[in-house]
C-alpha cells in the first residue's frame, strides 16, 4: 500500500493537472456506471443511450470537482519536499481555482439566481442577489486584494519580502477568507445541492489560502538584528515568522479600514461590507423581505401582462390564478371573460379552442424574455381584444361585471336571493 502511494505521490507531483484529471474520469466511469445501471433497472423505457455523452460528460466535471477538493485537503497535511514538488503543487492551485471558479459560474447560470436586489420584482423561481449589488465594489475589491495577497506570497521569493509587508499580505489573506467564509454562509442549505456546490470554491480558496501561510512561516526565518531600545520588542515579533499569522489578524483590521477609506471615495457606504450580506431577500443573513415573485406561465397572456412596459400593456392589479399570484391588465380579464362565456355557451366548442390555445400558448410564452416583445403581443392581440369585447357586449347581460371578477386575489364572494 505504502509502495503505491508513493509511485502515484511521485507521478502526481511530475504531471498534477493529468493525474488529476485522470483520477476524475476513472471516478466519473464508475459513478457514471453505477448511476447508468441503476437508471435502467428503475426505468428501463426513459433509457436513450443518445443522453449517454451528455450525461457521463456533467459526471466528469463533477468528479473533477470532487478530486481537486480531496487533493486540496490532502495538501493542506502533506508538505512538498523539494522545490520541484513545490512547483507542482503551485501549478495544481493556478489550474485548481481557475476550474473553480469556471464551475462556480455554471452553477450560478444553472440556478435561478438573478442578480436584482431585493426590492425588485421577480418572476416564478427567480432568487435575489445574495450580494446587494450596491455593494458589489466593496467585495470585489477586498477579493482582489486577497489575491495579490497570495500571488505575493506564493510566486515572489519569501527571502525578499520585508517582514512587514509579508504580514500585510498575510492580512489581505484573512480578509478574503472571511470574505468565503461569509459567502458560504449567507448561501448554504443543505436540501439544495446548488447551493452546496457553490460552497467549494471558496472552501477550496480558504484551504489554499491557510497553505499559502504555512508555506511562508514554515519557509521565512529572520534573525534578531540590533537595533534601539525601544524598537527592540517589535522587531524581534517581526523577524521571527511564527508570529505572523496573529500579527497579520490585527494588521487586518487597519488594512480593512484602509479600503474601506478609499471605497468611500468612489462612493461606498463605511457599512458596505455588512450591507452587502444583510441587504439581500431570502438568504440566511438577509435582513429585508422581497415581494413576493409574480408568475409567468402556459398562459403568454399572463406574460404579456407582467413583462410587457408598464405604459403599454397597463396593469391593473394583481390576481390569482393556479393558486400563484400574477399580474393582470385589462386585455387578459377580457380574454379569460371571454373564455368562461365560451365555456358557459358552446363547452364542446371551448374545450376545441382551449385545447388549440394550449399547444400555442405555452412555446410563445417561451421566447417572451423581452419587454418589447410583450408590447409586441399585447398590439397584436389588440383586434382580438376588439373581438372578445364585442362578443362580451352582445351575448354577456353584465360584460363589465364579468370581466371585472377574472382572476381575483381571493374567491369571489357568494350572493344569495333574498327572497
Amino acid at each position: 500500500m505504502k509502495t503505491i502511494f508513493k509511485k502515484t505521490s511521485e507521478y502526481f507531483y511530475k504531471s498534477p493537472i493529468l493525474t488529476t484529471l485522470m483520477f476524475s474520469f476513472i471516478g466519473s466511469f464508475f459513478l457514471g456506471i453505477i448511476l447508468w445501471i441503476i437508471g435502467i433497472i428503475k426505468d428501463s423505457s426513459n433509457f436513450y443511450y443518445s443522453d449517454i455523452f451528455k450525461v457521463q460528460l456533467l459526471i466528469f466535471i463533477f468528479m473533477l470537482v470532487i478530486v481537486l477538493t480531496i487533493e486540496n485537503m490532502v495538501f493542506l497535511f502533506i508538505k512538498p519536499k523539494t522545490e520541484e514538488e513545490e512547483k507542482a503543487i503551485k501549478r495544481w492551485e493556478v489550474v485548481a481555482m481557475v476550474i473553480g471558479a469556471a464551475f462556480s459560474f455554471l452553477c450560478i447560470a444553472l440556478t435561478n439566481i438573478v442578480f436584482y436586489d431585493w426590492n425588485m420584482q421577480l418572476y416564478n423561481n427567480e432568487m435575489h442577489t445574495p450580494i446587494s449589488t450596491k455593494t458589489f465594489l466593496t467585495v470585489g475589491v477586498i477579493v482582489l486584494v486577497a489575491a495579490v495577497g497570495y500571488i505575493i506570497l506564493r510566486f515572489f521569493p519569501i527571502t525578499k519580502l520585508p517582514p512587514l509587508f509579508a504580514v500585510f499580505c498575510i492580512s489581505a489573506l484573512y480578509l478574503g477568507m472571511a470574505e468565503c467564509i461569509l459567502w458560504c454562509v449567507q448561501i448554504f442549505n443543505i436540501s439544495d445541492t446548488n447551493m452546496v456546490l457553490l460552497c467549494l470554491f471558496p472552501f477550496n480558496g480558504i484551504l489554499i489560502a491557510i497553505r499559502t501561510i504555512r508555506d511562508v512561516v514554515y519557509k521565512k526565518t529572520y534573525e534578531s538584528k540590533n537595533t534601539s531600545h525601544k524598537l527592540r520588542h517589535i522587531v524581534m515579533l517581526l523577524n521571527n515568522a511564527s508570529n505572523w499569522p496573529w500579527i497579520a489578524f490585527i494588521t487586518a483590521i487597519p488594512l480593512l479600514g484602509i479600503i474601506v477609506a478609499v471605497l468611500i471615495l468612489f462612493g461606498q457606504e463605511p457599512d458596505s461590507l455588512i450591507k452587502a450580506w444583510t441587504q439581500t431577500a431570502n438568504w440566511n443573513m438577509s435582513q429585508k423581505i422581497a415581494p413576493q415573485n409574480i408568475i409567468r406561465d402556459e398562459h403568454y397572456l399572463c406574460t404579456v401582462a407582467a413583462g410587457g412596459h408598464g405604459t403599454i400593456v397597463k396593469p391593473l392589479r394583481t390576481g390569482k390564478r393556479h393558486g400563484h399570484r400574477v399580474i393582470v391588465n385589462r386585455q387578459l380579464c377580457i380574454a379569460n371573460a371571454f373564455e368562461q362565456l365560451l365555456q358557459e355557451r358552446t363547452p364542446n366548442f371551448h374545450h376545441f379552442v382551449r385545447a388549440t390555445y394550449d399547444k400555442i400558448g405555452y412555446p410563445i410564452a417561451r421566447h417572451i424574455q423581452s419587454p418589447y416583445v410583450a408590447d409586441a403581443i399585447y398590439f397584436i392581440m389588440k383586434p382580438l381584444e376588439w373581438i372578445f369585447i364585442f362578443s362580451l357586449y352582445l351575448f354577456d347581460t353584465k360584460p363589465e361585471n364579468r370581466i371585472a371578477v377574472q382572476y381575483p386575489h381571493s374567491a369571489p364572494p357568494i350572493f344569495y336571493n333574498v327572497k
